[in-house]
């Protein structure tokens, strides 16, 4: 096979991620290139399958599955790894190390490993004087107050208090972040992206107007300069790079917005950005072959994704 014109991506955990692989392959085309498709999965019949080559692999926590990537990125001759699962993000920058050839757009290992617990995260955040809501001990907590799993993802086992009796019965207490409760608020996400050398790219705000199961369902992107500023202030002041999403809380009341979270991966709703301007995929791809990358600030607000589900039907066992 003539490999002079093709870009092998890999995706870590991009099992749903149908869309953002044709998006890929629709950026090779722009440059001239096919693109490849592969996702590492824990079973072969997934919905990525539909557009790409599944790898039945190993769980992130097991101990050999570094060396079982490694072993199929110099198998299939890979080119890009993309990690789009929390889990991942921390194995891509090892894979990086031990693959130099290999174009990994993601942020170092510890820095993830901050960002994915949600006290460190909180402390971190302060630290930098990014605003960010109210944090508490249990002790000290004003009511209401939401706690927040110190470890966990997509809203799972967060839980809202209205009296300090029910949150100092809550279970392992001292294991989940307490803030303050904003109940009149809107919630924004921001599509980043970094190059390697720390240039920031892109920020992209969309508002969350649907949720499902902690996966945006209807977002839409829009102008927000004070957003955009503070989205720069953290991608710098944590030295993140490749793509990065944003979460932020625009408290109503009191007409601040707050930081909530870092996640150091490509987001679920980032098709959104893409498809209101801003070239994400081109940079990824552009960043691996040395081309050169320019800022994108003409993305267009008001780009509205809603997302409808669709089947894969696989026969047989």
């Amino acid at each position: 096979m003539n490999r002079s014109n093709i870009t092998t991506v890999l995706m870590l955990g991009g099992a749903r991620r149908v869309s953002m692989a044709e998006l890929l392959m629709q950026s090779g085309k722009h440059l001239g290139r096919e693109v490849r498709i592969l996702s590492y999965e824990l079973m072969d019949k997934v919905p990525i399958a539909a557009v790409a080559d599944v790898i039945v692999g190993k769980k992130w926590n097991d101990p050999e599955v570094v060396a079982d990537i490694v072993e199929v990125c110099r198998r299939e001759q890979v080119d890009i790894i993309l990690p789009f699962v929390d889990g991942a993000i921390e194995i891509a920058a090892r894979c990086g190390k031990e693959l130099p050839e290999v174009f990994v757009p993601a942020s170092e290992g510890d820095v993830a490993a901050v960002m994915f617990d949600k006290i460190a995260a909180a402390q971190a955040f302060k630290e930098a004087e990014i605003p960010i809501p109210t944090t508490y001990s249990a002790l000290t907590a004003t009511m209401p107050a939401i706690a927040k799993p110190r470890h966990g993802s997509a809203s799972r086992g967060i839980k809202v208090f209205h009296n300090i009796e029910d949150l100092m019965h809550l279970e392992g207490i001292s294991d989940y972040l307490v803030q303050e409760y904003i109940e009149h608020r809107e919630e924004y996400t921001v599509d980043c992206y970094v190059d390697s050398t720390g240039k920031i790219l892109c920020t992209v705000p969309r508002r969350r107007e649907e949720v499902m199961g902690g996966e945006v369902t209807r977002t839409r992107t829009c102008k927000l300069p004070q957003v955009e500023e503070m989205s720069r202030r953290v991608l710098d002041a944590f030295n993140l790079r490749g793509a990065v999403t944003l979460q932020f809380l625009h408290d109503l009341d009191r007409d601040r917005f707050l930081l909530m979270e870092v996640n150091p991966r490509l987001g679920g709703g980032v098709v959104c950005s893409i498809y209101a301007g801003a070239p994400i995929t081109d940079f990824i791809l552009k960043e691996s072959l040395g081309m050169q990358l320019n800022e994108c600030n003409d993305w267009m607000p008001d780009t509205l994704m809603a997302r409808y589900q669709k089947e894969v039907i696989f026969y047989g066992r």
